[in-house]
């Protein structure tokens, strides 16, 4: 089970840690770059160092500037400390701050433009408006400036100009999950760019998408806990953190859940960064009603109708991935006639305009199925269907192989796709009832 960014009782080295190890180890830095940070209730600056291999990083590693300027440390700490300790003085509601040089939002700062987080259902409310600073000389006490100036106006994640991002929040999960959305969001661009004309969501569109919560299922008065539903629970976990360790999940997006029996499934909570999930946070729904003190997806309506239409589908995977979100953002076909792997286990994978996924609609219901278990979302997610968590999870990798497939192949040329006749004799070969 992977280790949880607990930041009530975690001290802020090993916070500092745990989140740059993750960002290391997703490609979203190098060995030399990028910082993190943890202001503490002393007024003490946790940080990592300068000159450190940030693949290998250990707690001991991690430096302390104390509030009367003195550091406690074997290192130096980084040398981008003057806009950490600029930002935290003139904004006290921030307590941990991000700044990296991930390669999408590295892009936009060369093109010097800001992201347009209206690309993703959710991003918009996690990120929040995106400042700018110009360019400055790196550690320099201008370059802070500059970037605390931009924090003064109430961003709280800021495009440098020719260098990277410096996001902050109220504590590190929460600044995690806004550099990881911004990073996503800019890539979901890019990769949209290659495979046709990224179409954005207006703010009704993100309105809905935030005020369409259903109400609550009714709560159970009691909750069995069988052998076999936490051997589940465990389940969902483990997959759930490979999703996000593999990139075909992010922290502030992302639903999983299992049959357990004809009645009873369970999900993946709200609320809950999926880096840090727990088997104690999965909500048991059974007969319509929820596991009492727990807040399910709101997606839950829509995997408790697959379920009752489709008894041959065990378990669903709600997510958002890089390259199948190229396709999603922009409309353009999604053809998995790419190697017979993709066409057998994916066969047709339609796309379905934002909103069918909102309580009450039936067009998910109504197209997933045995033969067709995936399904896009414009601007919001991928649907993917199967009979067991693991097959299902596996649908989802192909799927995002392929389409990763396709963006790559668009600076090459037009795809050329198996043929009908290849088509009908991978069925007759593969799919026989």
């Amino acid at each position: 089970m992977n280790e949880v960014l607990d930041t009530r009782l975690m001290h802020p080295r090993d916070q500092i840690t745990m989140v740059m190890t993750r960002i290391y180890r997703r490609g979203l830095t190098t060995t030399s770059g990028g910082n993190i940070s943890i202001i503490d209730d002393n007024g003490d600056i946790w940080i990592s160092p300068s000159a450190v291999d940030k693949g290998s990083l250990q707690p001991t590693d991690i430096v302390c500037i104390k509030k009367d300027g003195t550091i406690v440390g074997r290192h130096k700490p980084s040398s981008e400390h003057p806009f950490h300790r600029a930002i935290y003085q003139i904004r006290p509601d921030i307590k941990a701050i991000i700044h990296a040089h991930p390669p999408a939002l590295v892009s936009f700062s060369i093109a010097r433009t800001i992201p347009n987080t209206n690309i993703i259902s959710q991003a918009k409310h996690v990120c929040g408006p995106i400042g700018y600073a110009e360019y400055e000389l790196p550690g320099s006490e201008a370059l802070g400036s500059k970037i605390a100036k931009e924090f003064t106006r109430g961003y709280n994640a800021v495009i440098m100009e020719n260098h990277g991002t410096v996001v902050g929040g109220a504590d590190l999960v929460d600044t995690f999950q806004r550099f990881e959305t911004l990073e996503f969001s800019a890539r979901t661009i890019l990769y949209g760019n290659s495979v046709g004309k990224p179409a954005y969501l207006n703010d009704d569109d993100i309105n809905a998408f935030e005020n369409q919560i259903p109400a609550l299922l009714p709560e159970m008065n009691e909750t069995v806990h069988s052998s076999a539903e936490r051997e589940k629970r465990a389940e969902i976990c483990k997959i759930v953190h490979r999703a996000c360790t593999q990139g075909l999940m992010i922290s502030s997006y992302g639903t999983i859940s299992t049959r357990v029996d004809q009645d009873t499934f369970l999900i993946t909570p709200t609320n809950v960064p999926r880096w840090d999930m727990v088997p104690d946070d999965i909500v048991q729904i059974k007969n319509g009603r929820r596991e009492k003190g727990k807040v399910p997806s709101r997606s839950t309506y829509l995997h408790q109708d697959i379920y009752e239409k489709h008894p041959e589908i065990n378990s669903i995977i709600l997510t958002q991935s890089p390259y199948l979100m190229a396709f999603s953002v922009t409309g353009a076909s999604f053809n998995v006639r790419t190697i017979p792997e993709s066409w057998i286990f994916l066969q047709d994978v339609h796309t379905l305009d934002f909103g069918v996924q909102f309580n009450g609609r039936k067009e998910i219901p109504d197209i997933v199925s045995k033969s067709n278990p995936a399904v896009l979302v414009k601007n919001d997610c991928v649907v993917v269907t199967g009979n067991q968590l693991l097959q299902t999870f596996d649908y989802l990798e192909v799927a995002e192989f392929s389409a990763k497939s396709l963006v790559m192949c668009s600076s090459l040329g037009s795809m050329v796709p198996i043929s009908n006749e290849q088509v009908e004799e991978l069925r007759k070969a593969f799919l026989k009832e």
